[in-house]
C-alpha cells in the first residue's frame, strides 16, 4: 500500500500547481536566508576588527563562506516551514484528482498552520542536533537518524492531512491506531530527506503521499464500522 501511495505521489510532483508551490517556497526561503547571511555578516564585521587589511579581508571571506555553507544546510528545513503555508493547496490537488467523489477537506486556518510549521521545524532541528552528537557512536547513528526523522515526519505530515477532515483529537486517535504503518511511511519520507537536492521536494512529496495514506487508512477504519 505504501509503495503504491508513494508512486502516485511522485507522479504528481511535476504538475503545474505543485511546481507553483515549490517555487513560492523556494523563493521565500532564499530571500530569508540571504537576509540572514547579510545580517550575520554585518554583525561579524561589527564585532571582529583587526588592524591588518588582508587579515580583515580573509576573516570576512571565511565568515561569509561559512555562513553560505550553513545556509545551504538550512535550505531544506526552512523550505519545509514555508511550504507548510501551502500544504492545503497540495492536499486539494491530490483530493481533486484522485478522490473527487469524497467530501473535500477543510483548509487549516493560517495561524494554526504557522504554529504547526514552527513546531515541526523545532522538533526536526532538535532531533537532528541530538543525532549529530550520536555520530560519535558508530553503528547506531544512522539508525537513530532514520528512526527519529521517520517518526517525526510520519506523525506531523499525517496529522496535518488528517486535521483537514477531523479534529486534532480524532486525528491523533486515527494516527495512534495506525502508528506502525505511519512510522514506515515516515521512514520513506526520511529516505528522501537524506538525498541532497531531492530533499527539497520533501514537503510536496510527503503531503501528497500522506493524503493517499490517510485516505486508505481512514477508508479501512470506515469499512470496519458495522451498521448499528
Amino acid at each position: 500500500m505504501l509503495f503504491s501511495a508513494a508512486s502516485r505521489a511522485f507522479s504528481q510532483i511535476l504538475s503545474p500547481r505543485f511546481r507553483g508551490v515549490f517555487w513560492k517556497s523556494m523563493g521565500l526561503t532564499i530571500l530569508l536566508l540571504i537576509a540572514l547571511v547579510m545580517l550575520l555578516q554585518n554583525l561579524a564585521d561589527l564585532f571582529i576588527a583587526v588592524s591588518s587589511p588582508w587579515v580583515d579581508t580573509a576573516i570576512a571571506f571565511l565568515t561569509g563562506f561559512g555562513l553560505l555553507i550553513g545556509a545551504g544546510f538550512l535550505i531544506a528545513p526552512v523550505m519545509s516551514v514555508f511550504a507548510g503555508l501551502f500544504l492545503d493547496e497540495i492536499s486539494e490537488v491530490v483530493e481533486e484528482r484522485d478522490y473527487a467523489q469524497d467530501e473535500p477537506g477543510a483548509p487549516m486556518p493560517l495561524g494554526r498552520s504557522l504554529v504547526l510549521s514552527a513546531r515541526f521545524l523545532l522538533l526536526v532541528v532538535g532531533v537532528n542536533l541530538v543525532a549529530l552528537f550520536l555520530l560519535l557512536v558508530p553503528g547506531i547513528n544512522l539508525i537513530i537518524f532514520f528512526l527519529a526523522n521517520g517518526y517525526l515526519l510520519g506523525r506531523e505530515y499525517f496529522q496535518f492531512v488528517a486535521m483537514r477532515f477531523y479534529s486534532e483529537a480524532d486525528a491523533s486517535a486515527l494516527r495512534a491506531r495506525h502508528s506502525t504503518t505511519i512510522l514506515f511511511a515516515g521512514l520513506m519520507i526520511a529516505g528522501l530527506l537524506a538525498i541532497p537536492i531531492l530533499n527539497l521536494l520533501t514537503p510536496l512529496f510527503a503531503t501528497a503521499f500522506m493524503v493517499h495514506v490517510f485516505k486508505r487508512l481512514d477508508g479501512k477504519d470506515q469499512a470496519t464500522v458495522l451498521p448499528s
